[in-house]
């Protein structure tokens, strides 16, 4: 397809993404205002605020956050659409080997995100608000604005989930040819520079955040070196079978 067309169909993907969003955030609008979004997104903080709410600082903040929830709820209605309308506007390029890779592997990585985003939500977050808010309680009143607490939650929640893609990630990489075992143990020390950084950019701005956001990056790091040692294993056995029946 010369390069015109392809920025046309592009162009129609794009805008059928969009109205698909559009369509899931007017959807989003109504189930934020029938249902309790805004309670269940508290949850975490809800037991540890003096009054069991947050407070806005201004007569349309909660014109505007309602509309945020509305636009994420739309975001996760549409997410359908959007992901077959980019792999529509890819499979083309892609080789059978690497359609048979990333098939499964979105259906892999929506589970493994929605895992993190749990842990986040029901351990991670509810812990690290506590220690937290601990600090110099008896002097200290806490004014929590929603603002604020989404600011720190929200990042947290959705940086967890896409941590926990770290292993599918190495193992598709793997799959490619692109990385092994011992590469990634040989790089171990890079990797640990590299998850400092990435849990300062992802991470709320404070040091308690980094550290919970750090140890799991290193973590899934080890659980990648021995899924990508089971994958290499099983593709040596696969190469040494087929030069055997060659033979």
């Amino acid at each position: 397809m010369p390069f015109l067309e392809h920025l046309e169909e592009l162009r129609w993907r794009l805008l059928r993404s969009a109205i698909a969003l559009t369509i899931g955030a007017l959807i989003g609008w109504g189930v934020v205002q029938h249902f309790d979004i805004l309670g269940i997104l508290m949850r975490p903080i809800g037991p540890l605020l003096p009054t069991g709410k947050l407070m806005v600082t201004g007569p349309a903040e909660g014109f505007f956050i309602t509309m945020k929830l509305a636009v994420a709820v739309g975001l996760v209605l549409a997410s359908p659409v959007i992901i077959y309308q980019a792999w529509a506007f890819l499979a083309p390029a892609l080789y059978d080997r690497e359609r048979r890779v990333i098939v499964p592997s979105l259906v892999v990585g929506v589970v493994l995100f929605s895992a993190g985003v749990a842990a986040a939500y029901f351990l991670v977050l509810p812990r690290a608000l506590a220690v937290l808010m601990s600090f110099q309680r008896q002097h200290l009143e806490p004014i929590i604005t929603a603002d604020r607490y989404f600011a720190i939650a929200i990042p947290l929640v959705l940086a967890f989930g896409a941590i926990t893609e770290l292993p599918l990630v190495m193992i598709i990489l793997a799959g490619f040819g692109l990385v092994n075992a011992k590469f990634l143990a040989r790089n171990r020390r890079y990797a640990l520079v590299i998850a400092a950084l990435l849990s300062a950019f992802l991470a709320p701005p404070d040091a308690l955040s980094m550290i919970v956001m750090m140890v799991p990056l290193l973590v899934l790091y080890e659980i990648s070196i021995w899924c990508v040692w089971v994958v290499g294993r099983r593709r040596d056995r696969r190469a040494a079978a087929a030069a055997a029946d060659a033979t």
